[in-house]
């Protein structure tokens, strides 16, 4: 076996030996390389007491060094490949996670915010050029049609213009931007919690298997790997770590779509939120991180938006939000007075007008003039009067 694959090898069997993102683990790694970081680990050598403890009990269940042999041999069967530090693809973006620092920590799971060792990739997509221009879409599991809607369009307008639609694989708004991105031909990611061949919801199924045809399914854990609960939470900081954005689509009051909002306020990326109804319990926990952070969380309505936020700068500005234009929109405030000052019936002379008006009699004149060219006004024997409006067909209505 070669210096190379030896690494290899070790960096699997850290992870399986310690939960990934451990920072002791990667600290150590950062030091000594990964073999000698599991030597020291199979030695009882871990200078954090909550480290040896998961190393012994691992330990027990096999020999860390053949766990990973077969983890890699199984890979290679279902078609998926390692990818570490060491290869061209890694997405050197995720290094940001080595700075990632949470505030008021109470959970372990929220401390344990340190990059990756390696990533198990199924897809014929190179990892780092996948998730070099990528944004998130993430949010709640019971979402609501409004909220399906949303992620839909979002991941359809985001991968037509060539961004990588990055999220969790999950039921509701997960799932809508994959699909969103999948129907407008573009490239989608999922990032798991599990094994790359143990996709779940079982009920998406289909749906990964269509991502791993063109895209790209992605896990920190080997295959085989269960999802279990605290691994969502782990895998989340990928997410927001290896993006340029977070766009949270509908997120109860507890939600891991908030948190990775959050992960990613904290690794200096854009979040961004889209409001929702505030009758709704899915909008809870959306409208409370634009409350929480005012100054970092973005609101945004659709895919113009957040391109603003993650695009080059000065290269894509949203377009600024007008009302439908009026034909008197392009008039000046005599024409638009005098215009106004016209009753709904019936016509008027040009002095009562100018002085119904407030305008100097010569300048009703000249704007009379005008508003007639443009078949605003009539002018009659007795005075000026609103033009008449076409008439609509029923069932056609006004532009």
């Amino acid at each position: 076996m070669s210096a190379d694959d030896d690494r290899r090898l070790a960096r699997v069997a850290l992870t399986w030996l310690a939960e990934p993102g451990t920072r002791v683990v990667h600290q150590l790694v950062d030091r000594l390389g990964p073999v000698a970081t599991l030597d020291l680990l199979l030695d009882g050598g871990s200078p954090d007491s909550r480290v040896r403890t998961a190393v012994a009990a691992r330990s027990v269940a096999g020999d860390a060094r053949t766990v990973a042999a077969e983890a890699l041999d199984r890979a290679d069967r279902l078609g998926a490949r390692l990818v570490t530090p060491d290869d061209e693809e890694w997405p050197a973006r995720v290094a940001c996670l080595s700075t990632l620092r949470l505030p008021d920590v109470s959970r372990r799971v929220d401390g344990e915010t340190a990059p990756p060792l390696c990533f198990w990739v199924r897809g014929a997509w190179p990892l780092g050029e996948a998730l070099d221009r990528s944004v998130a879409v993430v949010g709640a599991r019971a979402a609501t049609g409004y909220g399906l809607h949303v992620a839909t369009e979002l991941g359809y307008g985001l991968a037509e213009r060539d961004w990588t639609v990055v999220s969790g694989g999950a039921f509701g708004i997960d799932a809508a931007a994959h699909r969103g991105a999948l129907n407008s031909g573009g490239l989608t990611v999922a990032v798991l919690a599990c094994g790359v061949d143990r996709p779940y919801p079982m009920g998406n199924t289909a749906l990964f298997d269509r991502i791993a045809d063109t895209g790209l399914l992605v896990s920190e854990w080997p295959p085989g790997a269960e999802p279990l609960r605290p691994r969502f939470l782990i895998r989340n900081r990928v997410i927001a770590g290896a993006t340029l954005g977070t766009v949270v689509v509908e997120a109860s009051a507890r939600s891991g779509a908030t948190q990775t909002a959050r992960r990613a306020i904290y690794t200096n990326r854009v979040a961004m939120v889209v409001p929702g109804p505030v009758t709704s319990a899915m909008s809870v926990g959306a409208h409370e991180l634009l409350r929480e952070y005012p100054d970092k969380a973005r609101l945004v309505t659709g895919v113009a938006h957040v391109l603003e936020e993650v695009g080059r700068i000065g290269a894509d500005l949203a377009p600024v939000a007008r009302g439908p234009q009026r034909p008197t929109d392009a008039l000046d405030d005599e024409a638009r007075s005098l215009l106004e000052a016209l009753p709904r019936r019936g016509a008027l002379g040009v002095d009562r007008l100018a002085a119904r008006a407030g305008v100097d009699v010569r300048i009703a004149l000249r704007k009379l003039s005008l508003l007639e060219e443009l078949s605003m006004v009539v002018r009659r024997d007795d005075g000026y009067a609103l033009a008449p409006q076409p008439c609509v067909k029923k069932g056609e209505g006004r532009t």
